[in-house]
């Protein structure tokens, strides 16, 4: 009976250390990405998350019209195919980077962020489709966040319903586990 006791008592404990560094962690995010927002108030780079060739499309177009910001696309279509999509709109090579580590939105954001960091890169534009979006700033809001990078989303029209909560949620798991254990949890969940 004490034994059965003790380990409960030790599980309590784990919990309440778990819990409060989280809530602590989650603590500081707002204050860093205010302090990120105050230092570089206007974006850096565009960042782009791969799901379809609308979203290359949307970036070359927004690309035009800001023509000093490299480019970001992360396990879009491969660069074969989406570099003509950036050379019909008259974007240099030199400024469309692509990077397929991604296995899914999660990863889109953790497997970039320290490249961000290590380039100085405090601010960026977000691009994804409008019913991606929400659980898009809600994973960048927490890895970005935590790494000390703002960002402006800028959504792509589509047709397509908001996702559901769930699948929000699931990825906010996944992605406070990342920022716990550096783990993402990719095997967990069948349909990314």
């Amino acid at each position: 009976m004490r034994i059965f006791r003790g380990k409960r008592n030790g599980y309590k404990f784990y919990s309440l250390v778990s819990c409060t560094l989280i809530v602590l962690l989650l603590g500081v995010i707002p204050m860093r990405l205010a302090i990120a927002y105050y230092q570089v108030p206007y974006p850096q780079v565009i960042f782009t998350l791969g799901g379809g060739m609308e979203r290359e499309q949307f970036t070359a177009q927004f690309a035009k019209a800001h023509p000093s910001l490299d480019i970001w696309v992360s396990s879009g279509y491969p660069p074969k195919k989406a570099l003509p999509i950036f050379r019909a709109a008259g974007i240099p090579d030199a400024r469309v980077n692509f990077d397929n580590r991604a296995l899914d939105t999660v990863t889109n954001f953790t497997s970039l962020v320290a490249d961000f960091k290590r380039r100085k890169i405090q601010h960026l534009y977000l691009i994804t489709s409008d019913f991606h979006m929400p659980r898009a700033k809600a994973i960048a809001t927490l890895v970005l966040g935590s790494w000390g990078i703002a960002f402006t989303p800028v959504s792509i029209p589509s047709r397509q319903p908001v996702e559901s909560w769930i699948r929000i949620l699931r990825d906010v798991g996944r992605t406070l586990l990342w920022m716990i254990t550096g783990r993402t949890g990719t095997r967990f969940h069948p349909n990314r």
